[in-house]
C-alpha cells in the first residue's frame, strides 16, 4: 500500500514548511488587480506580475480592515489618490496558508513613495520614447485657423470641468458662437486610455462632416494618480498624430501630463481653454478693427492725393479742351466751306449726268418696247396658226375611233369612225381599208 496522506495532512506539511523556511514578512512589488472592498471594510485584491500585457504570476492579497484604514489614509495623503486597480505598489506582506482557502498574502504595509517614484520613472521613459520617435511636438505643427469656430470636445458628460467649459463659451461678453460636439469618454481608471483613444478616433472621422477645426480634451482636475491615463504612451501617440490640433485643459496645477506635452496647446483648466478660444475671436476682431482703421486712414490719404491730381488733370484738361475745340472749330468751318462748294459742283455734274441718262434711258425704253412688241406680235401669229379651228378652216379634218386618233387606233373594217370639220361632226362606218 502507498504511503498516502490526507489533504489536511498535506496542507499541514505545507504550513510547517512555510513557517520553518520562510521569513515572517517580505517586501514585494506588483500591480493591484481585481480590487474590491467588503461591507466589513476589508480590502481584497490580487497582486500580479506582468511582462508587457501578459500576467506572469499572481497572489491573492488580503488587507484587513484595521490595517487598510491606516495604510489607505497614509497612501492617499502622500500620493493624492486611493488604492486602485492598475497601480504598482511596494507592499510588505506576510505569507498565509489556509487549509481551506489555500495560499494568500496579508498586506502589512504599503510604501506610497514607491508608487510616486514608479510613476515618475514610467513617465520619464514615455517622454524619452516620444522624443526619440520625433512626435513630441508633432501636433503643435498643425496650423490653427485665425478663429476656431467648430470644436470637438472629449470629456465626461457629467464632469464639472465640462459644464464649466460649456458655460464659459456659451455666456461671453462678445456674443461669440462656437459650435461644439461632445465625444464622451472615461477620464480616469483602467479603461480610460482606450476610451479616450476611441473618442479621438470618432472625432477625427467626423472632422469633414462636422467641419471640426480643433479637438479639446478637458476634465475637472483630480488627484495626481488619477491622471495616470494621461501619461500613457498610447494616448500620447494618438494625440500627437491626430489630424486636428488638440487642446488640453485637464485641470491640474502642479505638473504637466504627457498628454499636455504632445498637445498643440496646453492650458491648465477647462475654463482656461474656453477663454483661449474666445480670445481668438477678440484678437481677430481687434486685428480686423486695426486693419479697418489703417485702411480707412490710407484710403482717405489716397483719396486726398488722387483728388489733388484730379484737380490738376481737370485744369489741364479744360485748357487743352478749349484750345483743341478752337482749332477743331476752325478746321470744321474750313471743311464746311469746302464741302458746300464741292457739293454744289457735284450736284451740277450729277444733274447734267442724270439728264443725259434720262434721255438715253427713254430712248432705250422706246426701242426695247418696240422690239418686244414685234416679238409678241410674231408669237401671237404663230400661236393663232396652231389653233385647231385655223387648221379646220384650211380644209383639214380630224378622225377618231372611240376617241382615239385614227392613226393610233388600228382601224378595222366595220369600226365606227367620227370625223371633225370646222363646223360639223360626221359619223361613218369603215367599209374598206387600203394600204399606202
Amino acid at each position: 500500500m502507498h504511503n498516502a496522506r490526507s489533504i489536511s495532512e498535506l496542507n499541514q506539511l505545507i504550513q510547517d514548511v512555510i513557517d520553518r523556511e520562510l521569513d515572517p514578512v517580505y517586501w514585494v512589488i506588483g500591480e493591484i488587480s481585481d480590487f474590491r472592498l467588503s461591507p466589513q471594510g476589508h480590502a481584497y485584491f490580487e497582486i500580479v506580475e506582468k511582462k508587457g500585457n501578459q500576467i506572469q504570476a499572481k497572489l491573492r492579497a488580503n488587507l484587513w480592515q484595521f490595517t487598510y484604514r491606516n495604510v489607505a489614509a497614509r497612501f492617499e495623503s502622500v500620493t493624492g489618490s486611493g488604492l486602485k486597480n492598475g497601480m504598482n505598489i511596494l507592499a510588505q506582506v506576510a505569507i498565509n496558508f489556509h487549509p481551506l482557502y489555500g495560499l494568500s498574502i496579508n498586506i502589512k504595509d504599503i510604501d506610497p513613495s514607491f508608487s510616486l517614484g514608479e510613476r515618475a520613472r514610467l513617465r520619464q521613459e514615455t517622454i524619452d520614447r516620444i522624443t526619440r520617435e520625433g512626435i513630441l511636438r508633432l501636433n503643435a505643427q498643425r496650423e490653427l485657423p485665425p478663429v476656431i469656430q467648430k470644436i470637438g470636445i472629449i470629456s465626461s458628460a457629467t464632469a464639472a470641468g465640462y459644464g464649466d467649459f460649456i458655460n464659459q463659451i456659451a455666456v461671453n461678453s462678445g456674443g461669440y458662437k462656437i459650435y461644439h460636439k461632445l465625444f464622451p469618454s472615461l477620464m480616469q481608471g483602467n479603461e480610460a486610455v482606450e476610451s479616450l483613444i476611441r473618442a479621438i478616433d470618432l472625432a477625427e472621422s467626423s472632422q469633414d462632416e462636422l467641419g471640426l477645426e480643433a479637438l479639446v480634451i478637458i476634465r475637472g482636475g483630480g488627484a495626481q494618480l488619477d491622471l495616470d491615463c494621461f501619461d500613457d504612451y498610447r494616448l500620447a501617440e494618438r494625440i500627437a498624430k491626430c489630424s486636428l490640433p488638440v487642446f488640453t485643459g485637464i485641470g491640474h496645477e502642479r505638473d504637466e501630463t504627457i498628454a499636455d506635452l504632445v498637445a498643440h496647446t496646453r492650458l491648465k483648466t477647462p475654463t482656461a481653454v474656453a477663454e483661449f478660444l474666445l480670445s481668438g475671436f477678440r484678437e481677430f476682431e481687434e486685428n480686423l478693427s486695426l486693419l479697418l482703421r489703417r485702411l480707412d486712414r490710407a484710403t482717405r490719404n489716397q483719396l486726398q492725393e488722387q483728388n489733388a491730381l484730379i484737380q490738376q488733370f481737370n485744369h489741364r484738361l479744360e485748357s487743352n479742351c478749349r484750345n483743341r475745340i478752337g482749332r477743331e472749330f476752325e478746321k470744321l468751318e474750313s471743311l464746311n466751306k469746302r464741302f458746300r462748294n464741292a457739293s454744289k459742283n457735284s450736284i451740277q455734274i450729277q444733274q447734267f449726268t442724270l439728264s443725259s441718262f434720262e434721255k438715253s434711258f427713254h430712248e432705250k425704253v422706246r426701242n426695247y418696247l418696240k422690239s418686244e412688241s414685234e416679238k409678241l406680235d410674231h408669237k401671237s401669229k404663230a400661236i393663232l396658226s396652231l389653233d385647231p379651228k385655223a387648221i379646220f378652216a384650211r380644209g383639214y379634218t380630224r378622225s377618231e375611233i372611240s376617241g382615239v386618233p385614227v392613226h393610233l387606233a388600228k382601224p378595222k373594217i366595220g369600226d365606227s369612225m367620227t370625223t371633225h370639220t370646222l363646223e360639223e361632226k360626221i359619223n361613218s362606218t369603215i367599209t374598206q381599208i387600203e394600204e399606202q
